[in-house]
């Protein structure tokens, strides 16, 4: 259980070994196809070049479970950003802005990095690194901190997801 200063630092690094090529992580983080089948189940619409934009749309599911949950509306775009860098399929960085709670969109831009590695044939590394510089209350949902109260499990549950996902072909929600 991570305690609340520890979903409040300032740079959360996440690292998951997945039984897949790095090409199929890459997949699976920038297409829209992959992204809608694990993590929230939003589908991510990336330019991978310098410069362009990166969003993160709700799913129906996850509207429906925060209107359920008294949360008020869910924008359609839940997450905007900018491409920085891309080397596909090794490392991307770009921004990262929460738009589903005026405090996380009040907190602005964050730095978030991916990075994939082949560790042995067949297995990689995925490292994603969230500088939340200035971002407390992000910090705190990503980092899990506010599970109990239904906005899921942060990186960690994604992450989680993305490797059940890619090794057998079900979603944890599966």
């Amino acid at each position: 259980m991570m305690t609340d200063t520890e979903a409040r630092t300032t740079t959360q690094v996440y690292r998951v070994y997945i039984k897949a090529r790095p090409q199929a992580i890459w997949d699976a983080i920038t297409s829209p196809e992959w992204s809608e089948r694990y993590g929230y189940g939003g589908r991510v619409d990336y330019d991978l070049r310098p410069g362009g934009a990166y969003r993160a749309f709700a799913s129906d599911d996850m509207k429906k479970a925060r209107a359920e949950m008294g949360g008020g509306p869910t924008p359609d775009v839940i997450v905007d950003g900018e491409v920085l860098e891309s080397d596909p399929p090794r490392r991307l960085v770009q921004t990262w802005r929460m738009l589903m709670d005026p405090e996380t969109e009040a907190e602005g831009f964050t730095r978030l990095t991916y990075e994939i590695a082949e560790t042995t044939p067949g297995v990689s590394r995925l490292t994603l690194t969230h500088d939340l510089e200035g971002a407390p209350r992000l910090a705190l949902f990503l980092g899990g901190g506010m599970e109990s109260v239904g906005a899921g499990g942060g990186w960690s549950e994604v992450l989680s997801d993305l490797k059940t996902l890619l090794e057998t072909g079900e979603s944890l929600r599966s």
